[in-house]
């Protein structure tokens, strides 16, 4: 699916940009329902005239799109220098979709490569972009399928680790978000599964029993593979926690008999030889254990445990050696999937931490403005039902001096007593009047404070080396200068947000060292960007923007 060698083609012209465009467009909307005919589209489009043009994301989207297209379709990331360079170029550009899926599918392309920390540092990446850019209510359709694959993904990966704690709450939010999209019956009930074979491993019963159930309930289609997953994992399930032997057995033998292919019989063997050797039945648990040895070396280290101590007993000192190395050689995985298993768990932590701490910042925010429109509401309020009774009495005594012309005097009089109460309410609305000029100076004297403490606090969460650093500074940043980024966003619309950051760290007197540290950049990309900041705004000071 990657270009040839050769002579470039003719610049495209604007229609022909616009075809590539919509093309692409249609071609991911298809992903979604039918991945396998949106491959063969695009295998079509891509040594097409118009690929070239591709879009206004230089070509990047498509690449993008052949990468997911290549994973939906189970095929290896063939063009994975290209995802590297959309990763960073969606990431340049802030685009929050797309560049939350470049680094999904660049997650993907390292679970392929068997770099997991890596994987699922991309995977939480493209969550926390998603819930960065987007409002909870609007994580909807495609991207609630993309939120609830991407988590999928994480249950995949913890799971193989291991981990079931964060494999279950990803699981649960997979399939939050399958429900929202209305996903198939097929995946929810996958989903189901997955969870339930967690809390399984967690030896409790009752979730795991609950899941098992949902998920055989769930599924439609009984000719399929994951069904029989799902029944030969309840098999042994029933047979570990409530003793159906026969039953369990017969489930298996059934699903074995149904197998697809070879690789889904030895999934069956291993399942019912350990459960022979659990039962003491040591001849059917050899057998069965012998044949998944035999077939696959990778999934033989699962058996290899029993079938040693069968061998201990048996007193075949030879079968017994023979396992015992292959138990040495789970032992050294063992070791180094704990250390990976401890990384992992510490990425995870800190995703959880930011979720929180990002919660705690929006609460606070409503919190603030809610405050703020009880206080312009009350004294709104005030205002119109004072205007409303000063208007009322005034038009009532304007009527009753041209109906009663001979109470003159007497209208005079409620007159000076209407006057005494519009003073009083006039007196009253200076009171609020000056209350809200208290509360401005309390502002003022506070903005002061902030803006004097600024640098030291800058400093501190810059020396500390806690987790968010950038988006702290910004935010101590936009605490001391409330709307300084949107004047310079106003003024100079071109700046992309990396650009204003390195505007704001400018003026906080960062080397450019310091800036790289801070995004995650390399210095001379951080001087670049600064090169960029100056043309952009002509050398324009920073602080004409602060007050």
């Amino acid at each position: 699916l990657s270009e040839g060698e050769g002579l470039p083609r003719p610049a495209a012209t604007p229609s022909q940009r616009g075809m590539a465009s919509r093309m692409l467009e249609n071609i991911d909307s298809l992903m979604w329902w039918r991945a396998d005919s949106a491959l063969v589209v695009m295998m079509e489009f891509a040594g097409s005239e118009v690929a070239d043009s591709m879009d206004a994301f230089e070509g990047h989207y498509c690449q993008v799109l052949i990468a997911e297209l290549l994973f939906k379709n189970d095929y290896g990331q063939s063009n994975r220098e290209e995802v590297l360079k959309a990763v960073g170029y969606f990431d340049s550009i802030d685009d929050g979709f797309l560049a939350a899926r470049a680094h999904y599918i660049n997650g993907v392309g390292y679970y392929e490569r068997d770099s997991l920390i890596e994987a699922c540092k991309e995977y939480l990446n493209a969550l926390q972009m998603m819930e960065r850019h987007f409002e909870e209510k609007v994580l909807v359709g495609h991207k609630a399928r993309f939120m609830a694959l991407t988590y999928n993904r994480l249950v995949e990966l913890f799971s193989a680790q291991y981990m079931q704690e964060p494999a279950i709450y990803c699981g649960k939010q997979s399939l939050a978000y399958d429900k929202k999209a209305q996903s198939s019956p097929e995946k929810i009930a996958n989903t189901y599964y997955f969870i339930g074979k967690q809390y399984d491993k967690l030896q409790l019963v009752d979730s795991a029993s609950y899941y098992y159930d949902m998920a055989l309930e769930l599924m439609p289609d009984r000719n399929n593979m994951i069904y029989r997953d799902i029944v030969s994992s309840r098999a042994l399930f029933k047979f570990l926690y409530h003793g159906d032997t026969i039953a369990a057995l017969d489930s298996l033998k059934s699903m074995a008999e149904q197998a697809s292919n070879e690789s889904e019989r030895i999934n069956r063997c291993m399942t019912i030889g350990y459960i022979y050797y659990l039962m003491g039945q040591y001849d059917s648990a050899k057998a069965f254990g012998s044949i998944v040895v035999e077939k696959d070396s990778v999934r033989g280290k699962h058996v290899a445990n029993y079938l040693h101590t069968i061998a201990k007993e048996e007193g075949d000192t030879v079968r017994a050696n023979q396992y015992a190395l292959i138990l040495a050689e789970v032992g050294v995985t063992s070791a180094n999937n704990q250390a990976r298993a401890s990384q992992l768990n510490d990425m995870f932590q800190r995703h959880l931490q930011w979720k929180q701490e990002k919660a705690e910042a929006e609460r606070r925010l409503a919190e603030q403005e809610a405050a703020r429109q009880r206080m312009v509401r009350g004294v709104v309020t005030a205002v119109v039902v004072l205007l409303v009774l000063g208007l009322g009495l005034w038009w009532w005594m304007a009527k009753r001096k041209k109906e009663h012309e001979a109470e003159a005097q007497i209208l005079n009089e409620e007159k000076q007593q209407l006057q005494t109460q519009v003073n009083d309410a006039l007196q009253q609305l200076q009171t609020v009047d000056d209350a809200l000029q208290q509360l401005q100076t309390q502002a003022d004297d506070a903005l002061q404070q902030a803006r004097a403490m600024l640098p030291q606090r800058v400093a501190d969460l810059y020396r500390a080396k806690v987790p968010n650093r950038l988006e702290r500074i910004m935010d101590e940043f936009e605490v001391a200068y409330p709307q300084a980024l949107e004047k310079l966003a106003a003024a100079y619309p071109e700046l992309n947000e990396t650009e204003q950051q390195i505007a704001v760290l400018n003026f906080l007197h960062f080397r450019a060292k310091e800036e790289a540290d801070l995004l995650d950049l390399s210095e001379n990309t951080v001087n670049k960007y600064r090169s960029n900041l100056r043309k952009k705004t002509e050398n324009a000071s920073f602080s004409s923007f602060l007050d």
